[in-house]
């Protein structure tokens, strides 16, 4: 556990929560990668935990990455290309893949906004439930980037090419009923119900045998493994390639500032 991702345990159950609400639960910052990757391990290797519950604490999921880091190529968007892309697999891949080659199913409660990063790391999971005020994007495009973190291999997964090339070629942000009438989320509940309702889902979940449960993740997951971790290496690349461009700082600026970007189409 650590302080910006929190851990709570009831029985079998093991519920992980995004610990940022006064940043909307931002992703990628330092030491990120290494916090998921010890939760994650340790839930794997303990066979007595047989459900993960993934939610943010406070009014949003996650709102992704820090769009002003961006601007100020700072931390994880610090450096040349190659340092980027080093900090995309370090940092970012290493929360992508936790989450993905965990091995007990994961379900989402997506309290609230789910965009960019955050909107793929909900994506990541077994099982997606929404309370009324959650949102969903993938907005990489409007500040000028890629979906760094894999997110053009996970989406097309969940709601098919056609929806998954509108929400990434628009960046286009849908409401929780969308969601769910487009299959990316299981059931939609209000705020208010919602852990409960990911809690009782969890509880059917954990009557079923340690051994069959774990082998069922592992097949379900085993076919697309091999996917993931290419497009993960060459989202690295490109998407480094773009934060050092000026039409991705304008973007950025624009996106603080509240304002029309000015491209360059370059």
């Amino acid at each position: 556990m650590t302080n910006s991702l929190l851990t709570t345990r009831q029985g079998a159950v093991i519920t992980v929560t995004m610990n940022r609400p006064d940043q909307l639960n931002i992703l990628g910052e330092p030491g990120d990668g290494d916090a998921f990757r010890k939760v994650f391990e340790d839930i794997n290797k303990d066979r007595t935990i047989k459900c993960v519950i993934f939610t943010g604490a406070g009014r949003a999921f996650s709102a992704g990455g820090n769009v002003k880091d961006m601007r100020d190529r700072e931390n994880l968007f610090a450096g040349s290309e190659a340092d980027i892309a080093d900090n995309y697999r370090n940092n970012v891949h290493e929360i992508v893949r936790s989450i993905w080659h965990c091995a007990v199913p994961v379900i989402a409660a997506v309290n609230g906004p789910a965009v960019g990063l955050g909107h793929d790391v909900s994506g990541l999971c077994d099982i997606r439930l929404a309370g009324q005020s959650a949102k969903f994007g993938s907005t990489f495009l409007k500040i000028g980037l890629i979906p760094g973190d894999g997110g053009s291999w996970i989406l097309p997964q969940n709601v098919g090419a056609s929806r998954a090339a509108e929400m990434l070629y628009t960046a286009r942000i849908i409401d929780a009923q969308t969601a769910l009438s487009w299959g990316l989320v299981s059931e939609v509940y209000p705020d208010e119900e919602l852990l409960a309702a990911a809690e009782e889902m969890a509880a059917k979940i954990i009557s079923q045998p340690t051994a069959a449960l774990r082998a069922t993740k592992k097949l379900l997951r085993s076919a697309k493994t091999p996917e993931l971790d290419a497009a993960l290496e060459m989202a690295a690349v490109e998407q480094a390639k773009l934060h050092v461009t000026d039409d991705h700082l304008e973007a950025v600026t624009a996106f603080i500032e509240k304002r029309p970007p000015q491209f360059s189409d370059s």
